[in-house]
């Protein structure tokens, strides 16, 4: 395989995790949650989510053709919090990611060196994923930190709990050496 394409394909792999990520965070929460911001300049977790969305139908949307700040985005509406329902806010989650990964999974390994343009500034196509391989997981950070510090109850940990380095260590030195791969096991645990 090589490099470009497996740049992709860790590319993917990295978008589900976050993807993954928020969804485990958000669904911890009672749907009254997700719309709940500190004060009036806090982004609720629907906020970041439609953020998210916009971004990624603008970015990803005919990247090889169009610039990726889109004429039809409307960038400071998304900062409005007028999604209602947890299912509407599952739905522009769902758009968003399925908007992206499926851009990623149509690019060919020579398309990485393709300049794009967004706000009509040229990046490869490979500056543009890793731009927003910074950017979603970002967001999706203060999505969980939002997460843990409305939830009412214990908290699920995404990752290895508090005080269990040593066991979850220890189950994966015992094993042999291998190459990672995201399972849904492994997906919770980084």
């Amino acid at each position: 395989m090589n490099m470009n394409q497996a740049f992709l394909e860790t590319a993917e792999k990295q978008f589900q995790y976050y993807k993954q990520l928020g969804e485990k965070a958000m669904e911890q929460l009672e749907t009254e949650q997700l719309f709940e911001a500190w004060h009036e300049d806090a982004n609720s977790i629907a906020v970041i989510v439609k953020h998210l969305w916009g971004n990624m139908l603008s970015r990803w949307t005919d990247v090889l053709t169009t610039d990726g700040e889109k004429s039809w985005r409307e960038r400071d509406a998304e900062f409005v919090n007028d999604i209602s329902t947890r299912e509407e806010l599952l739905d522009k989650w769902e758009e968003g990611w399925n908007c992206l990964l499926n851009a990623i999974r149509s690019f060919t390994p020579e398309q990485l060196s393709h300049i794009i343009y967004i706000r009509n500034e040229g990046h490869t196509l490979m500056e543009a994923i890793t731009r927003q391989l910074a950017h979603y997981p970002y967001h999706v950070g203060q999505i969980i930190y939002a997460a843990k510090m409305l939830k009412e109850t214990p908290w699920n940990s995404l990752s290895i709990p508090r005080n269990g380095s040593a066991v979850y260590n220890g189950g994966k030195f015992a094993m042999p050496k291998a190459r990672r791969h995201f399972t849904e096991d492994e997906l919770d645990k980084d």
